[in-house]
């Protein structure tokens, strides 16, 4: 049962004219016992509100709030603040101020007990040498941790806290955290953070609540966070999590920071195509067809939109920011089914994108193990145990690589959901977090193996030539109620990057497919790097080298029979999705071949005139 209970929640503030403004509109959210939950949001979101009605500050014009089983009607000790302003009284010292709490509620205690109470809680937040000085003479740190006493000398069953750091500076704020996050440890109490501070609230909570833009505003969205405790900043920061769910937070934030400049895309009949793209070297059909014209052709105005992850993708589709996209092949299909307890959103993939581009890549000191296939690497665990599961990357739960990347490690007798650990990292953090021992290898697509082999951090142990040639990689992916509306306009896309694949797969164009993708707005890469694979050689590393004709292909474009299936296959067989009641029927919904076919037909027809 949740100790705090946020039932469909509203507050409204009367403006100076007499209208209302409505701050907080049907919030919901249950907050369980000794857990640290922060709230983070743009200014005007109503975070510092929702405490102070937890609080009983203010009360709810709708819903209900309760905390511990009882309604919420107004302040009480069991809740205790600590504010942004430390709000200690200046003729006071630092102990007196600390005794005012223990004497308003602690009322039946001894004078000797309360005493103790005040020591024991001055040398919890080390501040028993300070302790006969006067606010103004001590440090802004000091004064917070003097609010930190203060309030939890009264032994709460919540701690609220309202930007507590945020004017603090930052070698102080990093170390009031970490003194903070030991307090916790060591008593559980429940929290509520309100902060502005991603990497705080990355670093103190289990969970981190999203609210979305005011006024009318509610939770957007909740985070788990996905690091392990006991938790300090030098180890959290080198988790491959962090920086994931970093980045997670950050393009949240970025997101609802734009969303009153940048609308919803409500139509695309006389205005410019917005397609996203991950900057990944399989996004070449699409710079190829911006680049060389193929959408003009077409009566295409298209803007490519570089996203920074796939859950940035998933959400713009959704959301109707973007048109179509560049889309791990089981995105479409994981959507639709409702992935890991999201609201399900039809979705299709109007066609493949691109086949092959992946590679599995380990840390170099395998190699000198003498580690080459899975098997290898299974003994290789079996024969140094060590204290932690291995750590292995991939970018998305419904891509590919994770699929490619579970299928070998059980090839090789290695149990993926007991074995070892399997993260999602963006990719642009894979190398990084190779190179700092936070991974123990990845599943990636180019140019990030290419870094790690070019700066010696790992090898390419197997590409998905050896592991499933020629399977669908990427697809061009939209929403369902779009390409039912836009039929017509969905069709010349799905023939643009078509005529763009095919360019792209010609010999005598790669070296300008590698420059292109290689800018700055696209892949941002040193063509040294995005040439890997798309020259038809392969570097994987420690003097190894091979042909590679079929690395990267776009120019399959046509779905064959059984590839959806395995997609779909794996996900239930790794219990990413429950079963579907009838598989056929939705794999050919949400995989269907008349983009592709009729968009070849009216190539051809337009060919042969």
């Amino acid at each position: 049962m949740p100790y705090i209970t946020i039932d469909n929640a509203d507050k409204r503030f009367r403006a100076g004219d007499g209208s209302y403004c409505e701050v907080l509109n049907g919030v919901n959210l249950d907050i369980g016992e000794g857990e640290f939950v922060s709230i983070i949001g743009h200014s005007g979101c109503g975070k510092s509100t929702l405490l102070n009605m937890v609080g009983g500050f203010l009360g709810c014009d709708g819903g209900s709030i309760e905390v511990g089983g009882k309604p919420v009607t107004g302040p009480g000790p069991d809740r205790m603040f600590v504010f942004q302003n430390h709000s200690l009284l200046p003729w006071l010292t630092v102990r007196e101020n600390v005794r005012l709490s223990v004497d308003a509620v602690h009322k039946k205690l001894g004078k000797a007990e309360r005493a103790a109470l005040v020591e024991e809680h001055l040398k919890m937040v080390s501040l028993l040498p300070a302790a006969g000085k006067l606010p103004g003479e001590i440090s802004g740190g000091m004064k917070q941790r003097v609010g930190i006493a203060r309030a939890l000398v009264v032994k709460p069953k919540v701690l609220m806290l309202d930007e507590p750091f945020g004017a603090l500076d930052a070698l102080t704020r990093g170390r009031l955290q970490e003194q903070l996050l030991a307090i916790w440890e060591a008593h559980r109490i429940t929290v509520m953070m309100v902060t502005h501070d991603v990497e705080e609230a990355l670093l103190l909570s289990d969970r981190i609540v999203m609210m979305n833009n005011g006024p009318r505003a509610r939770v957007g969205e909740i985070m788990k966070v996905d690091l392990p405790r006991p938790r300090t900043r030098s180890e959290a920061i080198k988790h491959p999590n962090y920086y994931r769910q970093r980045n997670d937070l950050l393009y949240f934030l970025n997101k609802h920071k734009t969303t009153k400049a940048t609308p919803k895309t409500e139509s695309a009949e006389d205005g410019t195509l917005s397609i996203g793209f991950i900057p990944l070297s399989d996004c070449a059909p699409l710079v190829i067809a911006q680049e060389k014209g193929f959408f003009t052709r077409h009566g295409l105005r298209v803007k490519l939109c570089r996203e920074p992850s796939w859950k940035a993708i998933q959400d713009g589709i959704v959301e109707d920011r973007l048109h179509l996209a560049h889309m791990v092949a089981g995105m479409p299909l994981g959507k639709t089914l409702g992935f890991n307890a999201t609201e399900p959103v039809p979705l299709v993939a109007s066609m493949i994108m691109a086949r092959n581009g992946n590679a599995i890549t380990l840390a170099r000191r395998y190699h000198d193990e003498g580690v080459a296939t899975a098997a290898d690497l299974k003994a290789r665990f079996e024969a140094s145990p060590s204290a932690r599961k291995p750590v292995f990357g991939m970018v998305y739960a419904t891509s590919m690589h994770n699929l490619i990347l579970r299928d070998w490690l059980a090839a090789g007798g290695i149990d993926p959901e007991h074995d070892v650990e399997i993260v999602a990292v963006p990719p642009a953090q894979m190398v990084a977090s190779l190179g700092s021992g936070a991974l123990d290898g990845y599943c990636v697509g180019e140019p990030w193996n290419a870094r790690a082999v070019h700066e010696g951090l790992g090898y390419v142990v197997a590409t998905d030539l050896d592991i499933f040639p020629g399977h669908q990689e990427k697809v061009l992916g939209t929403s369902l109620a779009w390409a039912r509306t836009y039929p017509e306009i969905h069709q010349k896309v799905v023939q643009a990057v078509i005529e763009a694949g095919a360019w792209c797969d010609e010999p005598r164009h790669r070296a300008e497919v590698i420059e292109l993708i290689s800018r700055r707005e696209y892949v941002n890469a040193d063509p040294i790097y995005s040439s890997l694979g798309l020259s038809g050689s392969y570097d994987y590393g420690f003097g190894r080298t091979g042909d590679v004709p079929g690395f990267n292909i776009f120019s399959q474009n046509a779905s064959q029979p059984g590839e959806a299936r395995w997609i779909l296959d794996q996900m239930i067989r790794w219990k990413l999705v429950e079963p579907p009641a009838d598989p056929d029927k939705l794999l050919a919904e949400v995989y269907p071949a008349s983009p592709c076919r009729e968009a070849s037909r009216a190539l051809a027809t337009s060919a042969a005139a």
